[in-house]
């Protein structure tokens, strides 16, 4: 019967399918080996020793332990659990389809989700490194990159919201930038002199000679072509100036991160950096005071906020 084939015999029986038949790397069949291992010896504890006597709520528990942890054990990480529980899904249905189980328990049970990497903050030194690096020269292409990325570190805008500023929504005398944010939300996020004064030299000295060949609009940033610069391009820019500063793994999101963990190291309250950054829980209240409250901060822990 179904129910008399031993755990291990299945086990063996699946692992030499897969070397066979499957051709999976040998890296693979140990991992595989092991985790199954893991498997028939959680399974004997619960006085499981057939294939066939197996339940799916002995599957979800396996997996609760491979991801909790147990006495002596340490939780395994998403993805090595994920291995895992392909493993055991695999070795159910092998032994539905070849008879040794009368049904596969594993069928319904899915493998965690990995979790998404947090974006990676750069240094200050790394951040004006990148910075050096957007304008190779003063061409107003070279102009407009400097004048973005700044822009970008000093507000926490992300990339979509930058390209969708338009020459109105900076008040470089104040300070200021006016972001619409996701939701149909608008923030007033200081800027610090740095980028100010890069905003400023791509205004006077490049937007014009940019717009002269298109219906610019009005636009922050152009494209060679007079246009609105895009999402796309914008990224292009962000690319090309951390290859030039020898900085890996930089994204459009890199800055954003950067600029929330830069000012939470000056010492900014996190319900202050979660309103900069256009959190709908950000809850650092409203009104005069409460602006006047977060350009104190900003110049205080930002690390570009003054020259």
């Amino acid at each position: 019967m179904a129910a008399e084939v031993a755990l291990h015999t299945a086990v063996h029986g699946y692992l030499a399918h897969l070397a066979a038949e499957r051709g999976l790397a040998a890296n693979t069949l140990r991992s595989y080996r092991h985790d199954l291992s893991r498997y028939v010896r959680v399974l004997a504890a619960r006085g499981r020793h057939a294939i066939g006597e197996v339940t799916e709520a002995d599957v979800l528990d396996f997996l609760a332990a491979l991801r909790e942890g147990e006495p002596g054990r340490p939780p395994l990480s998403a993805r090595s659990a994920a291995r895992a529980v392909a493993a055991v899904r695999g070795l159910h249905r092998f032994a539905a389809q070849r008879g040794m189980a009368p049904a596969d328990p594993a069928a319904g049970v899915r493998a965690p989700a990995a979790p998404r990497r947090a974006p990676r903050a750069i240094s200050v030194a790394e951040v004006e490194r990148l910075l050096a690096a957007a304008a190779p020269d003063d061409t107003p292409r070279g102009l407009r990159d400097r004048a973005l990325l700044e822009l970008l570190y000093a507000s926490g805008a992300r990339i979509s919201e930058a390209v969708g500023l338009d020459t109105g929504d900076v008040d470089l005398a104040a300070g200021l930038v006016r972001v619409a944010g996701q939701g149909g939300r608008t923030r007033l996020v200081p800027v610090g002199e740095h980028a100010r004064r890069a905003v400023q030299a791509y205004l006077l000295r490049a937007r014009p000679r940019l717009a002269r060949d298109g219906a610019a609009g009005p636009a922050l940033f152009l494209n060679a072509r007079g246009g609105r610069l895009s999402r796309q391009g914008a990224w292009m820019v962000l690319r090309a100036a951390a290859e030039r500063a020898r900085l890996a793994g930089v994204s459009p999101h890199t800055l954003r991160h950067s600029f929330a963990t830069h000012l939470l190291d000056g010492g900014a309250d996190a319900r202050i950096v979660r309103r900069l950054l256009g959190h709908a829980d950000g809850t650092a209240g409203e009104g005069p005071g409460a602006d006047r409250l977060l350009r104190d901060v900003y110049a205080e822990s930002h690390p570009r906020a003054g020259i």
